[in-house]
């Protein structure tokens, strides 16, 4: 295994520090954004973001939890023993990996088997659910976030989890498993890579900007 284990809450003051810098999984939709001319504005701002960080050594993640987010951590336990009790799997809370020789990690919700595979709950608005209801496969806005966290990890498959309690029984809880593929993930891997020598790169030119002075 490629990482280590940081064993902090997510949110925590530990948690944020452990990011600072880093390539996340919630980042990486931003990372592999494209526009048919130019730089995509997410993936500009992402960069210097990262720049900013490690120059300064301080988070610039915002804190703010809104009341919607505040019910999806509420509920979160709820939807890890709603999940075990339908797949018969333990999950078990994993903390922050920090990639070992690379300026990326990955706050997971759950692995299973010692990594075999990992779960990535979402406790969304009613109207986001249902939307994933009606998806096939993973839904789009989090299929970047699943494929970092497969690469990060080393696991086989990522079930995906949606869960809101204020549907009927039967379709409160909805899960897709995404298998590794290593094509996708050798791809996504180059993709970090080329990202990260670009942040490098700012930061060294910004690090030439004060020994010139």
């Amino acid at each position: 295994m490629n990482f280590t284990i940081l064993d902090c809450e997510q949110r925590s003051e530990m948690w944020f520090a452990a990011r600072c810098g880093r390539l996340t999984g919630s980042q990486a939709a931003d990372m592999l954004s494209r526009i048919k001319t130019g730089e995509a504005a997410a993936r500009r701002d992402l960069r210097t973001k990262l720049v900013c960080e490690r120059l300064t050594g301080k988070p610039q993640e915002d804190d703010y939890i809104s009341k919607e987010m505040q019910r999806g951590i509420d509920l979160e336990a709820t939807a890890f023993g709603e999940y075990e009790a339908i797949t018969g799997v333990i999950v078990e809370r994993t903390g922050f990996l920090s990639m070992n020789d690379k300026m990326v990690g990955c706050s997971l919700d759950g692995h299973v088997n010692n990594f075999e595979g990992i779960v990535e709950f979402k406790c969304p608005k009613s109207a986001t659910h249902l939307k994933y209801l009606r998806s096939v496969g993973i839904p789009s806005d989090h299929y970047a976030q699943c494929l970092h966290n497969l690469w990060v990890s080393g696991a086989q498959w990522c079930d995906f989890v949606s869960y809101d309690d204020r549907f009927p029984a039967d379709l409160q809880l909805h899960v897709v498993r995404m298998p590794r593929v290593e094509k996708d993930i050798t791809a996504y891997a180059l993709a970090v890579e080329l990202f990260l020598a670009e942040v490098d790169a700012e930061v060294l030119s910004v690090q030439k900007l004060r020994k010139a002075a």
